[in-house]
């Protein structure tokens, strides 16, 4: 009798604990903190505009969430912390509670969705290749036999891996452990060409050393779509996270972010990636969702 006493004591306090784990208002309201994650290379989404200052797109969308925050609580003064994440410690932060809201350039897809809820998407590429003009990269099929860099703990490395399988193409795939150190692999010479989704691949040439000696290539090999990520099973903090940015989509407010981030000069270097925005998202502000790639 006193065994199980014992034992639903355990339980329920596993049940309170696991309850309040998923319970980020609140422990944002006891610690009056949120703590938001920034990538250093995600140009144009996050990234770093000198030390320890994170700019871009997802970071203005960061900032919304923050400010919805601080209204739903009633804590104008709320403090807002910063940590550094990569593409392979970014959803074990999410998942221990370290980070409070991960907006980057994250997939959303159903495997993640294992671990981590995602909050509507705002944003949709494919995976494309950076490659050095004189190398006459055109094509996956010129990457038989050569070195390939992708980055840690992306979809995109999955998904050369796969290809590099199904084609019988003898690729030597290497990982940088960020962006920032692929896309040096190929400006080193030390890979011939990097596989990411092409956004991220425009904003690094746009940021490079020597733009014009680089370009993106190939066929999209997927569609995916990005989203901020955040604990899961957390309906209270997903809903603010949404409406924060849906009305971001519905005021056009979100457009003229698109603007800023997409289509006009962008720090540092005040280069333009001049990429207009895709018919997938273009459908997603009529219709937000939150729908994962397979």
């Amino acid at each position: 009798m006193k065994l199980s006493a014992l034992m639903a004591a355990v339980m329920l306090t596993a049940a309170v604990t696991g309850a309040q784990a998923a319970d980020t208002l609140a422990k944002i309201a006891e610690s009056g903190k949120i703590t938001l994650a920034y990538r250093e290379s995600s140009v144009p989404f996050s990234y770093l505009d000198g030390p320890n200052k994170p700019v871009g797109f997802s970071v203005e969308l960061s900032n919304a969430v923050v400010e919805a925050v601080k209204k739903k609580l009633n804590k104008p003064n709320l403090q807002v912390a910063l940590m550094p994440v990569t593409s392979q410690n970014r959803i074990p932060l999410i998942q221990n509670g370290t980070i409070d809201l991960e907006c980057g350039s994250t997939t959303n897809n159903s495997a993640r969705g294992k671990d981590v809820a995602f909050a509507v998407n705002h944003f949709y590429t494919g995976t494309r290749l950076l490659a050095k003009k004189s190398s006459k990269i055109k094509n996956y099929a010129d990457l038989a036999k050569k070195t390939v860099a992708s980055t840690t703990g992306t979809t995109n490395a999955l998904v050369m891996r796969k290809y590099n399988t199904e084609k019988n193409l003898d690729m030597d795939i290497v990982l940088g452990k960020d962006h920032a150190d692929a896309f040096l692999l190929v400006e080193s010479d030390r890979a011939v060409a990097f596989a990411m989704d092409d956004i991220l691949l425009f904003g690094l040439i746009a940021n490079a050393k020597n733009p014009a000696e680089f370009e993106v290539v190939g066929d999209a090999l997927q569609v995916e779509p990005y989203a901020c990520m955040l604990p899961k099973d957390d309906a209270a903090f997903k809903k603010v996270v949404d409406d924060t940015i849906v009305g971001l989509m519905k005021s056009g407010e979100f457009e003229k972010m698109y603007t800023k981030w997409f289509m006009s000069p962008i720090p540092p270097k005040n280069v333009p990636l001049n990429l207009p925005m895709s018919p997938q998202l273009r459908d997603n502000i009529k219709t937000p969702s939150d729908k994962p790639a397979t």
